[in-house]
């Protein structure tokens, strides 16, 4: 097993990177933030390493319930790491990061449960490519209206030492969030578009409760924006939408996977 070593790398790195951050966050230290994109850079070429070693193997590509979470994380330390040097959102990688090292862990360690041949056309290659991109931003989303809850929670009880010493703005926190959802949504549309057109049994036996419940939440985050758009919606309404949309997401994805791989798998 050649992602063994890698993926305990990784793992030791993202718990560095995170514990980093959660003292530069309590200290409210700004001059060394910089060393924990290093570190959790260096943590995402070992995850990389991972993914890669796990995921293709012997030209054929494994997209099983275990590996899949390697994949899922990298795509959001990525897209963290980019998205956090024009946006404040480096205290949401204290929670992403240990997650992400346990992530490599499972996908290392875990069996093979799904591999393909890896014969994808473009139609195909963009669905799952898309789908991932909307899977990992809408849980930076969902990450960020969880430090919405927090932040909101504080302000109406007064509350104005600890975490609010580090927490930007609320109105900033709200853009943020609303960016990550809109970038999402456009992925999802992206996913399910193509999904509709380019496989034949989207809506077959197996696939047809993935299908829908994507849908739904796809549904849930465009309510969302629209009532943004319209109504000004804002804070914990936007949470709540955030959060059941997610939750539809990762049943979608990760629930389906479980059942049909691990549950539903031939003894």
């Amino acid at each position: 097993m050649t992602s063994v070593l890698p993926a305990v790398f990784a793992s030791l790195l993202y718990l560095g990177a995170g514990g980093m951050q959660l003292m530069q966050s309590s200290q409210r230290d700004i001059v060394r933030v910089n060393s924990v994109s290093i570190l959790g850079s260096i943590a995402l070429v070992f995850h990389a390493l991972v993914v890669w070693q796990t995921i293709y193997v012997d030209g054929q590509f494994n997209l099983g319930f275990y590996k899949t979470w390697a994949l899922i994380f990298f795509i959001i330390n990525l897209s963290g790491i980019l998205f956090s040097r024009y946006r404040p959102i480096n205290n949401l990688l204290i929670i992403l990061f240990p997650l992400s090292g346990i992530a490599v862990l499972v996908s290392a360690f875990g069996p093979n449960t799904l591999i393909t041949d890896g014969k994808y056309g473009l139609g195909l290659a963009v669905h799952i490519g898309s789908s991932i991109l909307a899977y990992s931003i809408l849980t930076l989303a969902a990450a960020q209206a969880a430090a919405l809850a927090i932040q909101d929670y504080h302000l109406k009880n007064r509350i104005s030492g600890g975490i609010m010493q580090v927490m930007p703005p609320l109105q900033l926190m709200e853009a943020t969030l609303f960016e990550l959802i809109w970038i999402g949504v456009v992925m999802l549309t992206l996913a399910l578009s193509t999904g509709i057109i380019f496989m034949e049994d989207i809506f077959s036996q197996h696939l047809v409760h993935k299908t829908v419940l994507s849908m739904f939440a796809w549904l849930i985050f465009s309510i969302l924006l629209l009532g943004r758009h319209q109504l000004g919606w804002r804070s914990l309404t936007a949470v709540r939408f955030t959060l059941a949309g997610f939750s539809l997401l990762i049943l979608a994805f990760f629930g389906s996977k479980l059942v049909l791989e691990l549950i539903l798998q031939p003894m």
